[in-house]
């Protein structure tokens, strides 16, 4: 097995060989959904469609979409594309906004699934010689079990010491001198606020993170950067399409690399599913082209980005995708205004708070009301009320110049917002309560 898994003869392809190659594959992979997705294929049918029609990539808008909707339709086996005795693992979403997505893998899915995994393990400098703590959640979550794939096989040594327990994290990170950590943002800033109180930091010897599976802002990448002493990579997948992996940043740390020998990209008008040309914002669309027991084709992702093709100097040549800009689902409408959660994680890091916060929506008297805790840093802790009260003004005035609307701002005691060992829980809103 070759130890560093950069692939130039795929990486470096010339964009008119990777647009062939895809077309090669979706023709194929059409065939294969028409054959075994029943599901799928009654969809093409409504919509007049048949694999004759597909001949390359060109073609792709003719395919109708796919949405979780559909998934959960489909739950548990509905969308399999081959036979259980063919597949030998599955991943699922948490579940948490309605029925689980359950995704299937063939051996082949895994092998190529960690591929792509070892691929963003290079791109931040990963070699045979790292050692790689993966943090993040093993067992039906697929964080763990990708990077712990990929880490294998860069040929790094694998610390798989999953979430939580961060006491137990940080004596490995000290005794066994790991160098790259794959977590999620929120728990790299939890782990590099825990270093530093209790004054490890200079027997760290990290040099790189990958972390991905929640929105971060660059603000708070360069807040972790500063804190680990590290280069803090994204990551980008998603449990539909395979897990970590689908993109991955390189050293330009300026968009996503999709590994598109496995993954199709669109960008899409998120009202009209028209596509839109590359270098515009609209919600990503992906097929998978390689996929044999969940091969899902034209996945609506609600992710919203843009994709550009723009010559990068790691020299590879794969598409690049931006930092997910938003979700169409995650947008909150707070009294008739759009209201992205980054927009105002970006706001509390320029004005200088930590990253722990948390949105508070309700309803009283048919009025949204709309509250931010912020925690203090322990300096900020020890100011007097009236300083504490003019950064809270400072702050709402931030805000609305940026929002467009006021929000209550109220400064809390340090450690008083629950830290994440996964996924951080940003948004309560409890109109969703009252139907």
């Amino acid at each position: 097995m070759e130890k560093r898994y950069f692939q130039p003869e795929i990486e470096t392809m010339p964009v008119e060989q990777i647009k062939a190659l895809q077309s090669e594959r979706l023709v194929k992979q059409v065939q294969h959904v028409w054959d075994n997705v029943p599901y799928y294929r009654k969809k093409m049918e409504e919509k007049g469609v048949t694999p004759a029609d597909i001949k390359g990539i060109e073609d792709l808008h003719k395919l109708p979409f796919l949405t979780k909707d559909d998934l959960r339709d489909a739950y548990p086996y509905g969308l399999m594309g081959k036979p259980k005795k063919d597949c030998v693992r599955i991943q699922s979403t948490s579940g948490t906004t309605g029925r689980r997505v359950v995704a299937f893998y063939t051996q082949h899915d895994i092998d190529l699934w960690e591929d792509c995994c070892a691929r963003a393990i290079v791109a931040a400098g990963g070699t045979e010689e790292d050692v790689v703590q993966v943090s993040y959640g093993y067992g039906l979550f697929t964080g763990g079990p990708g990077l712990n794939g990929g880490s294998h096989k860069v040929g790094c040594l694998t610390i798989p010491t999953s979430s939580g327990n961060t006491d137990r994290q940080i004596q490995f990170m000290v005794d066994l001198e790991s160098t790259i950590l794959c977590c999620t943002p929120s728990y790299a800033a939890y782990l590099g606020e825990s270093i530093e109180e209790k004054g490890f930091r200079d027997q760290i010897k990290l040099k790189a993170g990958i972390f991905g599976a929640e929105a971060w802002t660059q603000e708070m990448r360069q807040e972790i950067q500063n804190k680990l002493g590290i280069k803090a990579y994204d990551i980008y997948g998603l449990t539909e399409t395979s897990g970590p992996g689908v993109s991955f940043e390189c050293e330009e740390q300026t968009g996503m690399h999709i590994n598109e020998d496995h993954f199709l990209a669109e960008i899409i008008n998120p009202e009209t599913g028209e596509v839109l040309p590359e270098g515009e914002k609209g919600e990503l669309v992906f097929t998978s082209l390689t996929k044999e027991a969940f091969p899902l084709l034209r996945y609506r992702t609600k992710d919203l980005c843009v994709l550009n093709r723009k010559p990068c100097s790691c020299g590879r040549t794969h598409i690049k995708m931006s930092k997910p800009l938003g979700r169409s689902d995650d947008m909150l409408i707070i009294r008739g205004v759009n209201v992205f959660p980054s927009q105002i994680e970006t706001v509390l890091l320029n004005e200088g708070m930590t990253p722990n916060y948390q949105i508070i929506v309700d309803r009283v008297n048919n009025t949204d009301t709309f509250d931010i805790n912020v925690e203090m840093s322990q300096e900020m802790f020890s100011d007097s009320l009236g300083k504490v009260a003019e950064k809270e003004k400072q702050l709402v005035a931030s805000l609305k110049a940026m929002l467009g609307i006021q929000a209550k701002v109220h400064l809390v005691e340090p450690k008083s917002i629950t830290r994440s060992e996964g996924k951080a829980v940003r948004v309560i809103d409890k109109r969703k309560l009252y139907g």
